[in-house]
């Protein structure tokens, strides 16, 4: 999946200030996954400098909002100016600095179509809990990382977070409330969708 000047320069400035943007392949699948939810309202935890934004704003319906939460003030300066950039209006995203954790609870309850996950496996548990209330049924929920730098396979692979992360795919794996698919694109994305 080849990316434009906006992608580009979005994955370049990520790089700069130390972060690891979603691969091209990954922002593909998000595109999908809003198209294909024909997602009006998305949540995405963990801004960056708005690369997975970018996907997930071309995939969305015209009159979609993307609400982005992110601690970082300085990497959402910069993807405010790319998301101006690709050629969307202010009023298409709404951009909230703070903890995940602490702006998800004042979030509306079945009032989004996907929530993305693009935080530290830590955070994900927590994470799922809150995109199961903020998701309408039929909405998706997919987890960048999942693949644990290829340690999800490998049984002798026990570090925090590639265990987290086996916990947490388990979890949704066996849960009543979700339909979910790993997909092998980028570093892994979880997508689920609520039952």
């Amino acid at each position: 999946m080849t990316e434009d000047l906006v992608l580009r320069t979005a994955r370049s400035l990520a790089r700069e200030v130390g972060l690891d943007a979603v691969t091209p392949g990954a922002g593909a699948a998000l595109r999908l996954l809003a198209a294909a939810g024909n997602a009006r309202a998305v949540v995405e935890i963990g801004t960056g400098t708005g690369v997975s934004g970018v996907w997930l704003l071309r995939g969305m319906r015209a009159d979609g909002v993307l609400t982005t939460i992110d601690v970082e003030v300085e990497h959402q300066r910069i993807a405010r100016r790319i998301f101006a950039e690709a050629g969307f209006a202010a009023g298409r995203t709404r951009i909230i600095t703070g903890r995940a954790l602490d702006v998800l609870p004042r979030l509306a309850d079945g009032a989004y179509d996907l929530v993305f996950v693009d935080a530290e496996a830590t955070g994900f548990a927590a994470c799922v809990d809150a995109a199961l209330r903020l998701l309408r049924p039929g909405g998706v929920l997919a987890l960048n990382g999942t693949l644990a730098g290829g340690r999800i396979g490998d049984p002798a692979a026990r570090d925090a977070e590639t265990v987290t992360i086996r916990e947490t795919l388990k979890a949704i794996r066996e849960s009543e409330h979700w339909v979910p698919a790993l997909l092998p694109v980028g570093h892994g994305l979880l997508a689920a969708v609520k039952c």
